[in-house]
């Protein structure tokens, strides 16, 4: 049986849509997923980046495709009132569902649904009261204790390697993206492009030629 990390923050739309696909792309494994949330924020400050809603054409290209991906692949999907937007309380009351600070599958798809179904301001103090009272809290979300675990999953995301949401995590290997979500059942179903020695490996060989300066 595979074991499976799955980091995301609410706040992104491409981690709503994976979570959306993915039990479609693990038919036929054998599998457990862990659902670790993080603030995307702490990724892109840790590598130098924006977000792609900071950079106004990027911004509008990412709503447009999104929206159209959503299409694509039959999953609803209303843009929220504003983006981006603070995304703590809600990651907060998901760690906050579990003793360890891994929400499942309901909880995480609760909360994703309050963002990006309805069209709703997402970080709304009243819709978060409410939307808390219907999830099965173990810790209050405002506990230095979930401040940490929340803080841990950002830390462990940067120790292997992670720079985006959402990033699924096998064996290791670190698969980023919504697009990514057939790579990662081509592994799981033991595709031999993966083998040690192959394409996955060599591609981490590729001489820098070039590195631009800030």
């Amino acid at each position: 049986m595979k074991e499976l990390d799955f980091y995301f923050d609410f706040i992104s739309p491409y981690a709503y849509l994976a979570f959306q696909r993915l039990p479609q792309v693990l038919m036929g494994t054998s599998y457990t997923v862990r659902y670790k949330p993080l603030l995307f924020a702490a990724l892109l400050r840790a590598h130098g980046q924006l977000g792609p809603a900071e950079i106004a054409p990027k911004r509008d290209w990412t709503y447009r495709q999104v929206l159209w991906l959503a299409r694509e692949h039959g999953v609803t999907l209303d843009m929220p009132r504003t983006h981006p937007f603070n995304p703590l309380g809600l990651l907060r009351l998901a760690v906050a569902c579990s003793p360890q600070g891994q929400p499942n599958r309901y909880v995480c798809e609760t909360l994703f649904r309050h963002v990006w179904q309805g069209g709703a301001e997402a970080s709304d103090a009243a819709r978060l009261a409410e939307v808390a009272e219907r999830l099965p809290t173990v810790h209050a979300p405002e506990a230095d204790e979930v401040k940490q675990r929340l803080k841990n999953h950002a830390d462990e995301a940067l120790a292997l390697g992670l720079f985006g949401v959402p990033s699924i995590v096998a064996d290791g290997k670190v698969f980023w993206g919504l697009d990514a979500l057939p790579m990662l059942g081509a592994y799981l179903h033991g595709d031999a492009w993966f083998a040690p020695g192959g394409a996955w490996d060599q591609a981490a060989q590729v001489g820098a030629g070039l590195a631009r300066t800030r």
